[in-house]
């Protein structure tokens, strides 16, 4: 489609689709505001029968808190003998005018067993008990109920009766509860009691205080419903006739929304529309210029940012058309790289050097990679290239060695140089070959070989990998089982000996598996799984306890253990190193920890750490392997070591190489005149061990003195030497 008519289309699909936001707009208005209508309506409803709940509960409560008000003199000696000695001073002050003043009682009466009122108050002033007579004959019927219930006796409080009630054509409350002793010690007959009869009239007074106490709506009692639109809730008696109506202004929170809320939106309505003119109006002017930022993203959304390079998403969709073409009869290549000691630039230079180490890498790989590649950045510092003019692995063994050579020279970042390596795993896709998945799969499964082979290497996928892969993953179920039981994993420990060969001064703790059904599993097979999936902690762990609590029965013999990158990383590991310590009882002093140039290397800071404040607590610290990393002086220099171990390799080749000979009794010289001690480890042959022996090596390992033994069996062989010493000098 020509490029003015994609612009003119692009046009007035912009205008369709503004007209469909005007319409939606519309439809969504009323629908809005019928919603808020119907929402305030709910919302009404809802407060009118909160309200209405509220209003049933205070009539329930009124005549329930009447009768215990009422108990406050009803129940007390002192009110009983005032009645019987009609004291009445003492009644004015302690019934009448307390019921008045403190409860809001209107009227209180005292009626005698023959319903004649003996004392009577209204608004808490003495009136003459004949003046209310007539108040006896409307509460008989009450009066007659409450003797009959205390007639049958009672155990603790006395009944009482509350009703709502019709006195002189105005609406009451009317409690009555039999004046009784609190002592038990005064008595009358059940049933004969003189009575207290309180009486509350349902008037302004008590609407005020219902309003303030329960925080009820204004509102009032009335005889009729008077005002039809006003809720209303009729107050009847016991029998079920209606004595009164209580009515009252609802609050209606739906009504008020409403009036908020429309203000609001019409003004919304009003703002919005004009809104809609001014997108139209924009979009109008910027959609001559869709099309080039549709490119722009487009772009942006398939490159990488740092290297500009292809990303994942652009780099697997090439992929996917490159098989499903497959019309070369050469077969497509795919090479996985991985950067090696990466994360040891980005952790010491910091991120930003991480990032321009990343970028340098790219444009690298760019001059190495030919036109017909596709090269692409994965992420982090993954990256892969697609290669279809390759004929032979030659070939593509070639490139990737050009590759290492490129990436293995140093990258000036911010005036520092930078080394880093690259591990390649390599896959062809033949004829039948053309699952992208799968092929990236064995990508990776043979750049996981390439690492596992030492680094900065390439490797081409093999069938028998994935046997492998099978392999490290039934080791790892099987293993998780085994830390999980304690039975099939043991420690096993070979001796450390002198200078002489017959002092056993200690034992190296190594970790040994006999699995029920794959029986001796071999620590080379299990203990790089364990590293990789990182179960290498607990089982680190689990030799540390084990060493630990050996160490702490044989005080004086020196015990080492080795410790992964992994457990020296994790900030908690020296704090619970002496916390196991502590636990066992061990000296610390007793404790080597093995540690390898690596753990140095990849996480400097973090090592450092532990690594003095362990030797600050006793912990003593060998290099181990000594000689096949980088054993640089910096680091014998830089860090508090007391020990390293020459690695086996160079031991094996005593005393049949020159070579070896002058590199061991070189770092024998140095160690100790850095004053470390030296140990040799792999010793098979006396031949060796002599000459290590003349070279000043200070303790030995192998098995020409001993191969591991289980811990009862280095019990034993410390046992045969009780005085030997920990350290030998």
């Amino acid at each position: 489609m020509p490029y003015d008519r994609t612009i003119r289309t692009g046009r007035r699909f912009t205008l369709a689709a503004l007209a469909s936001v005007l319409a939606t707009f519309v439809v969504t208005t009323a629908l809005l505001a019928g919603f808020l209508i119907w929402t305030a309506v709910r919302i009404d409803e809802e407060a009118l029968e909160r309200q209405r709940s509220r209003v049933i509960h205070v009539v329930e409560a009124l005549l329930e808190a009447l009768p215990r008000e009422q108990q406050s003199v009803a129940i007390w000696d002192d009110a009983l003998l005032a009645i019987r000695n009609a004291d009445q001073a003492w009644l004015d002050i302690n019934v009448g005018q307390w019921g008045f003043s403190y409860y809001g009682h209107d009227e209180s009466l005292i009626v005698l067993p023959d319903n004649t009122i003996a004392h009577a108050w209204i608004s808490g002033v003495t009136r003459a008990g004949s003046e209310l007579t007539r108040r006896a004959h409307a509460l008989a019927p009450l009066l007659a109920d409450l003797r009959e219930r205390a007639g049958r006796g009672y155990a603790d409080e006395p009944p009482y009766l509350a009703d709502y009630v019709l006195l002189d054509g105005r609406p009451a409350i009317a409690s009555v509860i039999p004046v009784v002793s609190d002592s038990g010690r005064l008595h009358d007959e059940a049933g004969t009691e003189p009575l207290l009869v309180s009486i509350v009239w349902l008037d302004l007074d008590l609407e005020l205080r219902l309003m303030d106490q329960y925080l009820l709506e204004v509102g009032r009692f009335t005889a009729t419903q008077s005002r039809p639109q006003l809720p209303i809730l009729p107050v009847t008696n016991r029998s079920g006739r209606i004595v009164a109506f209580y009515e009252w202004l609802p609050y209606r929170p739906g009504e008020q929304l409403l009036s908020a809320a429309a203000p609001g939106l019409v003004i919304a309505v009003v703002i919005f529309g004009l809104v809609l003119l001014l997108m139209m109006r924009r979009l109008w002017l910027s959609s001559r210029d869709l099309e080039g930022r549709q490119r722009e993203v487009e772009r942006q959304a398939s490159e990488d940012s740092l290297t500009g390079l292809p990303n994942r998403q652009s780099f697997e969709a090439r992929f996917e058309r490159l098989l499903e073409g497959g019309t070369s009869e050469r077969p497509t290549a795919l090479m996985m790289l991985d950067l090696d000691r990466f994360k040891q630039v980005n952790d010491t230079l910091g991120h930003n050097a991480g990032d321009a180490l990343i970028a340098a890498v790219g444009q690298r790989l760019r001059s190495v990679c030919e036109d017909s590649s596709v090269l692409a950045r994965l992420g982090g510092d993954e990256f892969a290239i697609l290669h279809e003019k390759h004929d032979t692995p030659e070939d593509l063994l070639a490139l990737a060695q050009r590759i290492i050579e490129a990436i293995g020279r140093p990258f000036s970042i911010d005036g520092v140089d930078a080394f880093v390596g690259v591990s390649i795993g390599i896959v062809m896709a033949g004829t039948d070959d053309r699952d992208r998945r799968e092929l990236t799969r064995r990508a990776d499964i043979a750049l996981y070989e390439a690492k596992a082979a030492g680094r900065n290497r390439a490797c081409f996928y093999e069938p028998s990998m994935d046997v492998a892969v099978q392999s490290r993953h039934t080791i790892e179920a099987e293993l998780r089982e085994a830390l999980a039981d304690d039975s099939q994993l043991w420690v096993a420990y070979q001796p450390l000996l002198g200078r002489d060969a017959s002092t056993t001064i200690g034992a190296e703790a190594l970790i040994r598996w006999t699995h029920p059904r794959l029986g001796y599993v071999s620590p080379a097979n299990f203990v790089p799984v364990a590293e990789a999936s990182g179960l290498i902690e607990a089982l680190g762990q689990f030799v540390l306890r084990n060493a630990c609590e050996l160490g702490a029965r044989w005080p004086g013999r020196l015990i080492a253990v080795n410790i992964s990158p992994a457990q020296l990383r994790n900030p908690g590991f020296s704090d619970n190193l002496l916390d196991l310590l502590k636990q066992t009882g061990m000296r610390a002093r007793d404790l080597e920890i093995e540690i390898t140039e690596g753990i140095l290397l990849d996480d400097e800071s973090v090592a450092a750490a532990a690594i003095r404040r362990l030797r600050a607590a006793g912990v003593r610290i060998a290099l181990d392997d000594f000689g096949t990393g980088y054993s640089s002086l910096n680091y014998l220099k830089r860090y508090p070591v007391d020990r390293i171990k020459i690695d086996r390799s160079f031991i094996s080749q005593l005393p049949h190489s020159a070579s070896s000979a002058a590199i061991v009794e070189a770092m024998v010289r140095l160690a100790h005149a850095l004053g470390i001690m030296v140990t040799a480890e792999g010793v098979e042959t006396p031949d060796q061990h002599g000459l290590l022996v003349r070279m000043g090596c200070d303790t030995f390992q192998g098995f020409l003195f001993s191969p591991p033994l289980a811990a009862s069996e280095i019990a034993s062989v410390f046992a045969a030497v009780p005085d030997a010493p920990a350290r030998v000098a």
